[in-house]
């Protein structure tokens, strides 16, 4: 998963990002990432993998992993290549998901760059850049393929019909990712990868005795409300709670969250909305040689879940073995979970569980 974070200047987005990103997962790793100085890679903490990894003792344990983007360059008319438009919006093309930092605290010595603490306006300012530029996108496409359309084609006129509707969606000002969808609709966005079509998440940067007090001041009401009639998710945090955590070891952020009364931090409360918005789940595999954790979609056949691992599984599919966590902590073992009849054996049509730690046969 990969989270492109966003933000006007002055709202706390970089030093989120750096606090974020500050303990990063070797890129060597996992094998075919690239990472630039503004990618970081962090791992998803999971309890549950610990645990098989004290059962297991394997020679390696692999979290899953999300990649920040700390996404530059972000002013007004960005769309038109003002500021880094250009750098910010193939950067944000390429993520899963948006996490926009909107500042929502007032302090004399940090000026905002539009003068004064308004996240409504803030947010409508980055949304109709994304806007603006899928405008550009969606009539370009328009061109090309009422050229297409005078074949007749049923698929093409089908395509052209959704792209006007795309585009009269797009001129009232609304985003993508909040209208309607088809058939066309998708497959529109997955070709021109359209940027207000993206999921996203709204950060509000709190003071910290706002967040240590679990209060609510009003730019964050007024946020809630603007991202609820969005559907949109929206999550606290302190930025500057966040770099402090960050220069902490294990034992002593905890004593440090506690001594705050903090339950989750702010990369926790990103990492779940981001499963969420996403409709992820969490499969395990287990065994002597490496105990992991892959992210898959709600809904994916154990045929999709193999493929996760390597292509071969899927094409080559014959069965699953599959034995639910919490039974298989119970057990205290594979073998004992087969012994007492909790290992299932699942087929094609199987749909995989958060949880389930899977073994996949197959043949090529």
């Amino acid at each position: 998963m990969q989270i492109g974070i966003v933000g006007l200047p002055n709202v706390g987005k970089s030093t989120l990002f750096n606090a974020l990103t500050s303990v990063q997962v070797g890129a060597e790793n996992y094998p075919f990432c690239t990472i630039d100085p503004n990618v970081g890679i962090v791992e998803v903490p999971d309890n549950r993998l610990e645990k098989l990894n004290e059962i297991y003792q394997p020679e390696k344990k692999t979290h899953a992993t999300i990649e920040f983007v700390d996404i530059a360059g972000l002013v007004k008319g960005a769309s038109k290549g003002e500021g880094l438009g250009n750098q910010f919006l193939s950067h944000i093309r390429e993520v899963d998901a948006i996490a926009q930092v909107v500042r929502t605290f007032t302090d004399e010595d940090i000026t905002h760059v539009e003068g004064d603490i308004n996240p409504v306006r803030d947010i409508e300012i980055i949304n109709t850049e994304l806007i603006f530029a899928d405008l550009e996108t969606i009539e370009r496409r328009i061109t090309k393929v009422e050229k297409q359309a005078k074949s007749g084609e049923k698929e093409v006129l089908e395509e052209l019909d959704e792209l006007n509707r795309l585009l009269d969606k797009l001129q009232q000002g609304i985003n993508i990712r909040e209208i309607k969808k088809n058939r066309y609709t998708f497959k529109i966005i997955k070709d021109l990868k359209l940027l207000s079509a993206k999921p996203i998440i709204y950060v509000c940067n709190v003071n910290e005795e706002d967040l240590i007090y679990g209060r609510e001041n009003e730019y964050v009401q007024q946020l809630k409300t603007y991202a609820h009639n969005q559907g949109a998710k929206v999550i606290t945090v302190s930025a500057k709670i966040e770099s402090e955590i960050a220069e902490l070891d294990k034992d002593e952020k905890k004593i440090f969250l506690e001594d705050l009364g903090i339950k989750n931090t702010g990369l926790d409360k990103l990492i779940k909305a981001g499963y969420e918005l996403l409709d992820l789940i969490v499969f395990l595999t287990a065994g002597e040689k490496e105990v992991r954790a892959w992210p898959v979609r709600k809904g994916s056949s154990a045929p999709e879940a193999a493929g996760k691992i390597h292509t071969d599984m899927e094409r080559g599919f014959i069965r699953a073995e599959v034995v639910d966590y919490n039974r298989l902590i119970k057990d205290g073992s594979l073998s004992q979970a087969r012994d007492q009849g909790n290992l299932r054996l699942e087929g094609k049509k199987y749909i995989v569980q958060d949880g389930d730690v899977c073994t996949f046969r197959f043949n090529v």
